[in-house]
């Protein structure tokens, strides 16, 4: 399998709107391959500035393994609905409630998956109710808020929505560069057109919101530890929006499972899809109780 330059859903996998208590929400749902023993079901909740897309990789190799795969964009992002400034609608906690509406949806129990911003929302809706879950993985995604550099680069984009459109603001980003932990491509998934179009179905107070929690979210590992869920900590070998020495003293204060994925940065879905598949679904068949 190589990497698609395209937002077209997978072989087998089909985009709707998953109704749910809480609204409608976009995603793309994969179920097992024929032949292959069923094994159970994964939400996946993308980064900052990212959406379902992201995982586009991971269908076909997790659903060989025997997992249906339901991948999702957030309230207010890519096609996903949400108010357009109103930040209180993302609130951390709103964002957590949306993920267990999600998940009673799609069908508890669940194994739950979360990239970078979708990690820490992940484990904010562990927090209030952990038992639609069969486990948690938090991919490149640490533990409080991230690095100095990239808080720089969020304030960037959170004064540049500010004072400008999306499509401006989509401008400048271009301008600077492929940032993908902050606002460029996720490498590997999409055309530059599918990414424009993604960035401008984002709503700004999303972005404006969820870029403040990133810069000011507290430790809760103490508190994440103390849940009865078996966790796994999976990341690239280099990153800059955790570095990944934070990452593994997280897995250590979670007694989580440690994968490191070589040759991958901070979207190892896009990087290194087949050696991440493995992983997830190694980890889950370790911990399947179905």
């Amino acid at each position: 399998m190589t990497r698609q330059a395209t937002f077209t859903p997978p072989p087998g996998a089909r985009a709707y709107p998953l109704g749910t208590a809480r609204g409608e929400f976009a995603v793309v749902d994969s179920s097992p391959t024929a032949g292959a023993q069923v094994r159970g079901v994964v939400l996946m909740l993308p980064g900052f500035t990212g959406s379902k897309e992201d995982f586009s990789l991971l269908h076909e190799p997790l659903g060989e393994r025997g997992y249906r795969v339901v991948a999702l964009d957030g309230r207010g992002q890519h096609e996903s609905d949400g108010p357009v400034a109103d930040e209180s609608a993302y609130a951390q906690r709103e964002l957590a409630r949306d993920v267990l509406a999600q998940a009673e949806a799609v069908g508890v129990p669940v194994h739950l998956v979360g990239h970078s911003l979708g990690g820490q929302i992940a484990r904010a809706a562990v927090l209030l109710d952990h038992t639609p879950f069969l486990s948690l993985t938090l991919v490149s995604s640490g533990p409080a808020e991230i690095s100095v550099s990239q808080q720089q680069r969020v304030k960037l984009l959170r004064d540049a929505l500010a004072v400008m459109s999306m499509e401006e603001v989509w401008g400048a980003i271009q301008a600077m560069g492929p940032p993908e932990e902050v606002g460029g491509p996720a490498r590997g998934i999409g055309d530059q057109e599918q990414l424009r179009r993604r960035w401008l179905g984002h709503k700004p107070a999303q972005l404006r919101a969820t870029g403040h929690q990133l810069c000011t979210e507290p430790d809760r590992v103490a508190e994440l530890a103390a849940v009865s869920l078996p966790f796994h900590v999976l990341s690239g070998a280099h990153d800059d929006t955790w570095p990944v020495v934070i990452l593994d003293d997280m897995a250590l204060r979670l007694n989580a499972h440690r994968t490191v994925i070589t040759g991958a940065e901070h979207s190892p879905n896009a990087d290194r899809p087949l050696p991440m598949a493995r992983a997830l679904a190694d980890f889950w068949d370790s911990v399947q109780t179905v």
